[in-house]
């Protein structure tokens, strides 16, 4: 199980590898909410994303025996760059199997941390083939991007910078795809500030986690339709225990909410943030009557953008 002593070590295991990323403010975008907010920017993490956090502690919590046959991860998204930079920082081979289908440019920026990248079909249930056939043939750990323990304690690690230096937060905010995130964000607070409310967002079009959360069992994402494309994954089995225990709320939020956030973000705070990390402001936005007067932390979770297809210059 993971617990706050877990995400403590893990802070102090991936220290030397990650960015202690700034907590930023904007007063228009307080305005909006009706409270004050700050922006835990993990957009400006390695990688672009805190994806890494959890890659470095898993990469990095692997005996030398098990590290040396090399790691192995399918992902077509941050997972895939943060696992292979992980894996070249600890000076083993990693191995990402990627839909044939995903962007060149995210291909290029894995080999470009020097993974070998295996293609598959474009479906889950041959990235998962192809991906058992790699552990097989290779010996390589196999790092799920969120259902893992040592990932989760990764992520937790987020929260903890974000509470060290915020004090006396009401309500702190993650975005959940697969909970890997959220999980680890909703343990730190309930160990470090357990009068302050976890509260996630997730898109209307792939909200299968607040579904899951009213159903009491996890109901898998089927056909997600979002521009947040960093949040279609399904839940964790490790991951929705700890949601279900620890998180308050779950807000959804259409993507002409998302658009707008995001376009907000870049334009008043001038920095850059893909579409999933506009989603808990986009919520916060709408649940205004909620958070006035809070003092809210919301987790910015990456900035990977393809700048040839910013969302508000494509028809949806």
């Amino acid at each position: 199980m993971v617990g706050i002593d877990e995400i403590r070590n893990a802070a102090t295991r991936i220290a030397p590898y990650i960015h202690r990323t700034p907590v930023l403010t904007c007063r228009t975008l307080d305005e909006r909410v009706g409270g004050t907010v700050f922006f835990k920017c993990e957009n400006l993490q390695k990688v672009g994303a805190f994806k890494m956090r959890g890659a470095a502690n898993a990469v990095f919590s692997l005996d030398d025996a098990t590290a040396a046959r090399g790691v192995a991860t399918h992902s077509s998204g941050n997972h895939a760059q943060a696992l292979a930079r992980a894996a070249a920082l600890r000076g083993v081979p990693a191995t990402i199997v990627m839909p044939r289908t995903a962007p060149a440019v995210k291909k290029r920026a894995v080999a470009g941390y020097g993974a070998r990248i295996v293609e598959c079909e474009p479906t889950l249930a041959a990235r998962e083939a192809t991906l058992d056939e790699v552990v097989q043939r290779t010996g390589a750990a196999f790092i799920h991007p969120y259902d893992d323990e040592r990932i989760i304690a990764g992520q937790g690690t987020a929260a903890l910078e974000l509470l060290d230096e915020v004090p006396r937060l009401d309500v702190v905010m993650a975005p959940v795809g697969g909970g890997g995130l959220l999980s680890g964000t909703a343990l730190t607070v309930a160990a470090l500030a357990p009068g302050a409310r976890t509260i996630a967002a997730e898109p209307a079009g792939a909200d299968d986690a607040a579904r899951s959360m009213a159903a009491g069992e996890i109901i898998p994402s089927m056909d997600p339709d979002t521009v947040a494309d960093g949040l279609l994954t399904s839940l964790g089995t490790r991951n929705f225990p700890i949601i279900r225990e620890h998180v308050a709320a779950i807000w959804t939020v259409a993507d002409e909410a998302i658009i707008t956030a995001m376009k907000l973000t870049w334009e008043r705070m001038k920095i850059v943030i893909e579409p999933s990390s506009a989603v808990c402001f986009a919520a916060a936005m709408e649940h205004r009557d909620e958070l006035e007067g809070c003092r809210i932390g919301i987790i910015l979770s990456g900035g990977n953008v393809d700048l040839d297809r910013l969302p508000w210059q494509e028809k949806r």
